[in-house]
């Protein structure tokens, strides 16, 4: 039997977080949602990554209450939305993802884009939540150096995760540096570049020496680079697979090779232009 990924990364206050988690953006089928999200649960996932924008905080909390897994050993991740943004908001945003949760508090709570005028009080009401212990770790989601620099002034608590769009296309090397050098851990959305890298000659060929997919492979080169990632699926065969990157390593050469396919390219919107 192939061996499942276990990895944490150890957050800036001390908390471990699984480096390897599911996503669940555009899981809208509800029962689709709870069956996949219960799947991975059952196959040794153990952090779950939602937002109020995804509509599916009810399911994901349903899975995990049902899961048999004691809630302690979950990591479960939301975000608030734009439209809720500002220091009052968020405190009612996060109260409004809680219930449809049923939990009785976050491992991690994003602000999911950085909204001009607001997502600096929207992170204080965030360090708020963490100081009534709501929260167990603080965090931002797609938020540039600049975004991050304006935070850092005026944060009791620097962000311990910022969360952004990364994979082989878009290697953003210079924000990893960054956020290297202030103790927040980066977390990767779109780790597969939605698909578009599944038919990469460079992947295909090191899949093969390894019998591995494309898509662990990528998702190997996230964990060796010390990143956090969060594939997402409802298929069970492609939920499982992506777990399945505990039995072989890159080689530096191969990790390298995988950098050089940098293109500054996104399949999501930049978050200057949100």
């Amino acid at each position: 039997m192939t061996k499942l990924f276990k990895g944490i990364t150890e957050l800036a206050n001390g908390v471990n977080m699984p480096q390897l988690g599911l996503g669940v953006y555009k899981m809208t089928d509800p029962g689709q949602t709870v069956e996949a999200i219960s799947y991975a649960i059952e196959n040794g996932y153990r952090a779950i990554d939602t937002a109020a924008i995804y509509e599916n905080e009810r399911e994901t909390g349903e899975a995990v209450r049902h899961s048999g897994v004691p809630r302690k050993d979950l990591f479960i991740t939301s975000k608030v939305w734009n439209t809720d943004q500002g220091y009052d908001e968020t405190l009612r945003a996060f109260e409004a993802s809680l219930n449809k949760l049923g939990l009785d508090y976050l491992d991690l709570y994003l602000t999911h884009w950085p909204i001009t005028g607001k997502y600096v009080d929207t992170y204080k009401a965030i360090e708020r939540l963490y100081d009534e212990k709501l929260i167990r770790t603080t965090g931002v989601s797609n938020h540039h150096t600049h975004h991050l620099e304006k935070i850092l002034v005026k944060a009791n608590i620097a962000p311990m995760v910022n969360q952004i769009e990364l994979h082989p296309y878009l290697t953003q090397e210079p924000l990893r540096a960054f956020c290297n050098e202030h103790g927040i851990a980066v977390t990767s959305w779109s780790p597969l570049a939605r698909g578009k890298l599944l038919a990469e000659p460079t992947l295909l060929a090191i899949g093969e020496q390894y019998g591995k997919t494309p898509a662990q492979v990528i998702i190997r080169w996230h964990l060796q680079n010390n990143l956090i990632v969060i594939p997402k699926s409802v298929t069970p065969e492609r939920i499982r697979e992506n777990s399945e990157v505990a039995d072989f390593e890159l080689s530096n050469e191969e990790m390298e090779s995988i950098d050089a396919l940098n293109r500054d390219e996104r399949t999501g919107t930049n978050p200057d232009t949100f």
